[in-house]
């Protein structure tokens, strides 16, 4: 779950992402993003730098840097709060990672301009009214790179008017995310599976194509396999398959290739270990070949769920077909 905070100044960003960084959230702000580029520059670090810079990093490099840059620093596996989202771009960034909730926070200008004098520092405004320029500036503008915080509002997936005490925010916050999390969508068996079977394909040794297969039964694992030259071989990618490292045509001298299929080497995996495939389905990020076809026949899988079509795969189609073997497609992002 990826949580994203948007808000106008002072209406509780900052102690909501703490509050849910105690929960076991890990924290990023884009804001952070801009305090980076100027300190490599050697720029004093006030609000008007940061805005500045911001925009300008947008209108140099696209309106969701910002998000991007923090994007390649998440992991799928782990919960995140998000703060200083301030350019609808951003928030179309994150949400296309999957499981993203964006939260907006207001409160009364009153409220907010107290609670930000009295927390001080380099960007304490000298007047009420500097505060509210301030705050227009950030609230909406023609030009796309800039900050457009009004914009970012109507996107919300949710709202709160922090309006009272701390307590009361958080409550409310406790509220909206744990349903969140209860809503958050995980992968179904044959995506989970698959994915794993792409895992996999990164332990390939062959110089031509990354392949992997995992056969599964019960719902349970019982062998994986990647194509690559057989035990005790030189890998492909360290000169041991000549087809491979003559960078041959797709589809030619495929008789000279010393490289085992993905499929194959599930399959014989699963027979060194003594291990029965019979009716286990097997996950393959390519269709099987003829000859890993006629293997996967005899050994009695009945199932055979594949990601992407191997260029010479009608024939072998064909035959699982014919032998009555379940076959189904999975194409993921």
């Amino acid at each position: 779950m990826i949580i994203g905070l948007t808000g106008t100044n002072g209406s509780g960003k900052t102690v909501t992402a703490d509050h849910l960084k105690a929960k076991g959230f890990l924290f990023h702000s884009l804001s952070d993003e801009i305090r980076l580029e100027l300190e490599r520059q050697g720029i004093a670090m006030n609000r008007e730098n940061l805005i500045e810079t911001g925009n300008r990093l947008r209108t140099e490099y696209g309106s969701s840097v910002l998000a991007e840059r923090v994007k390649a620093k998440l992991r799928p596996d782990q919960n995140y709060v998000i703060d200083s989202i301030r350019n609808p771009a951003e928030v179309e960034a994150l949400r296309a990672t999957g499981n993203f909730q964006l939260l907006h926070l207001d409160a009364p200008v009153e409220v907010r301009y107290d609670r930000v004098v009295e927390r001080g520092g380099e960007r304490k405004p000298s007047s009420r009214e500097e505060f509210v320029e301030q705050e227009q500036r950030e609230l909406e503008s023609d030009d796309p790179t800039r900050q457009q915080l009004r914009a970012c509002y109507k996107l919300a997936d949710e709202a709160v008017v922090n309006d009272t005490t701390i307590a009361a925010l958080k409550a409310r916050v406790d509220k909206i995310v744990s349903r969140w999390l209860m809503e958050a969508k995980r992968p179904g068996w044959d995506e989970y599976f698959m994915r794993i079977a792409r895992i996999a394909a990164l332990r390939s040794n062959c110089m031509k194509r990354k392949v992997a297969a995992v056969i599964v039964r019960d719902r349970r694992i019982i062998s994986t396999g990647y194509n690559g030259t057989p035990r005790g071989v030189k890998n492909c990618n360290e000169g041991g398959c000549p087809r491979c490292n003559m960078l041959a045509d797709s589809g030619t001298n495929l008789g000279e290739c010393l490289c085992s299929h993905a499929e194959e080497n599930a399959i014989v995996q699963s027979a060194y270990h003594g291990i029965s495939v019979k009716a286990a389905t097997i996950y393959s990020t390519y269709s099987p070949c003829l000859i890993c076809t006629k293997m996967i026949i005899n050994s009695g899988i009945r199932e055979v769920v594949f990601s992407q079509e191997y260029p010479l795969g009608d024939v072998a189609m064909g035959l699982l077909q014919e032998a009555g073997i379940e076959l189904r497609r999975l194409q993921l992002d």
